[in-house]
């Protein structure tokens, strides 16, 4: 089944701004939420689309390359690696985009050793709440290409050495006249290395690596937010015979909280305070990001949908000392499964009678609803 256009996704122009992107995804994300659909399938596969077209959009490089190659931009080479749960595939930037279109008119792809980079590799990891407040380490298992040590890279069996390639000299490119032009291409004896194997290693086949998974350990700062990218130099695949490897860029996503939902360096949570508190007024114990308890007071006449904040109880903010707000919206909860002796209570509550302003918005209501009455019989 072909994927939806991120745009038509969110509901955005080709040409929407970051801002416009933004106020889109929160939309959507707010009414697709796992926590708005508990059990709902479709809505959980739909947060899922939406998190990923925003998680391209919001990106100038990755945006720049869905608007010009739409979804295969992220499709090269994808697989997926088992360990952990976590996705896994290769990613490709501008810099093997620009080689791909014009690597053999310049005389090869980039790279050292003569020979070609190793691609970089994507990874994508989830983290939870908790550990993008604080910040953590995650150890990742990776399959990937890496040096092969019997050769030490070089490809060539142990005890024997690459030779100069007789058609380039070791220039790596050759050049042919073609009317008033010169070209220049990549050597197709040596594939631009320079030199040539006469004796492959057994253990790589003349390539200088081999498949391999590895172990690394993943430094998560805090503060960090969902589809912030990690950059590990040097870590993606090894080049062929030598060359420079590819670097390994790590993507996090931020699991569903099952107590409080983020906006940007803020923090919301809805709180079900008992009516008899709401009421009479009193205190409250709600959660905290650090797992803690903070004291909430609650006024007396406190009405459902109320909002409090706490100040400084919201997420770290990255490369700084500040922190963001909690957010608390009372929920009030009528009472169920009452005494007799509770009921009857209730009962001469209500036989008491109301005062005028005791129940401001039902009786602002039904004002207006008589009004309406009023006018439909006039």
């Amino acid at each position: 089944m072909a994927k939806q256009d991120y745009y038509e996704l969110l509901g955005v122009a080709r040409g929407a701004s970051a801002d416009e992107l933004k106020r889109a995804y929160r939309k959507m994300a707010m009414q697709y939420h796992p926590d708005r659909n508990p059990g709902d399938k479709e809505a959980e596969a739909k947060f899922k689309e939406i998190s990923e077209a925003y998680d391209v959009l919001k990106d100038e490089q990755k945006r720049a390359a869905y608007d010009r190659f739409g979804h295969a931009a992220f499709e090269q080479g994808g697989g997926r690696a088992g360990a952990g749960g976590f996705d896994f595939n290769f990613a490709t930037g501008f810099a093997d985009i620009f080689d791909e279109m014009f690597g053999e008119f310049m005389g090869g792809r980039r790279g050292g050793g003569g020979g070609s980079r190793g691609a970089d590799l994507r990874f994508n990891l989830e983290i939870s709440l908790e550990d993008a407040f604080k910040g953590s380490t995650a150890t990742i298992r990776v399959p990937t290409s890496v040096m092969c040590e019997p050769c030490s890279g070089t490809g060539a069996e142990p005890g024997t050495q690459p030779i100069t390639c007789p058609t380039c000299n070791g220039v790596g490119k050759v050049r042919a006249q073609q009317g008033f032009f010169t070209i220049e291409r990549a050597c197709p004896s040596c594939s631009g290395a320079g030199r040539v194997i006469k004796d492959p290693c057994k253990a790589c086949g003349g390539a200088g690596r081999v498949r391999k998974e590895k172990n690394l350990q993943v430094n998560i700062p805090a503060g960090v937010e969902d589809g912030t990218r990690i950059r590990l130099a040097g870590e993606g695949e090894a080049g062929l015979r030598g060359s420079a490897p590819g670097d390994l860029y790590i993507f996090l996503a931020i699991a569903p909280h099952r107590f409080f939902q983020r906006e940007g360096a803020n923090l919301h949570c809805r709180v079900p305070i008992p009516m008899t508190t709401a009421a009479l007024g009193g205190t409250v114990e709600v959660p905290t990001i650090e797992g803690n308890r903070a004291k909430l007071n609650v006024p007396a006449g406190t009405q459902s949908g109320h909002q409090f904040r706490l100040k400084g109880k919201g997420m770290s903010v990255l490369r700084s000392p500040n922190r963001g707000d909690l957010y608390i919206q009372a929920v009030i909860e009528t009472p169920v499964n009452l005494t007799k002796r509770q009921q009857e209570l209730l009962r001469e509550f209500e036989k008491a009678g109301n005062k005028e302003g005791t129940h401001p918005e039902s009786e602002g209501f039904f004002a207006k609803v008589r009004e309406l009455w009023e006018d439909l019989k006039d």
